[in-house]
């Protein structure tokens, strides 16, 4: 299983980005798939899933509105859109995937597959 996160880039405050999270070696419909993020100096926080399909979302507090996660299980792909970005969304973002379930979605030890991260910088 392979978890390939692009989109990150440095935005100004209010702007928009779009990650996306490739996957490979699984089939995406019987995931959940999770995206994090870390801070410097902080600990890894969840953002934002999808389970199944795009009519089950979960978002962090601080998170919701501002930002949607959509999938499309044929393209085996992930995507976050962020919208109304904030210099305290500075992170490194990952995604990942999991059989987590609702108790579990929230944390990271929902998730067993990884990808790499990609950085989000944004400037007040």
């Amino acid at each position: 299983v392979q978890l390939q996160a692009s989109g990150g880039g440095m935005v100004q405050a209010g702007g928009s980005l779009r990650l996306s999270c490739a996957t490979s070696g699984l089939t995406l419909r019987d995931y959940t798939v999770g995206w994090f993020r870390q801070a410097p100096g902080k600990d890894r926080e969840f953002v934002a899933a999808s389970r199944w399909t795009n009519s089950n979302t979960y978002y962090a507090d601080s998170v919701k509105g501002r930002f949607t996660t959509s999938r499309d299980n044929a393209k085996n792909t992930v995507y976050l859109q962020m919208n109304s970005l904030k210099p305290e969304d500075t992170a490194i973002y990952y995604c990942a995937a999991g059989r987590a379930i609702m108790s579990t979605l929230r944390t990271t030890q929902g998730y067993n597959h990884w990808g790499q991260g990609t950085l989000v910088t944004v400037s007040s």
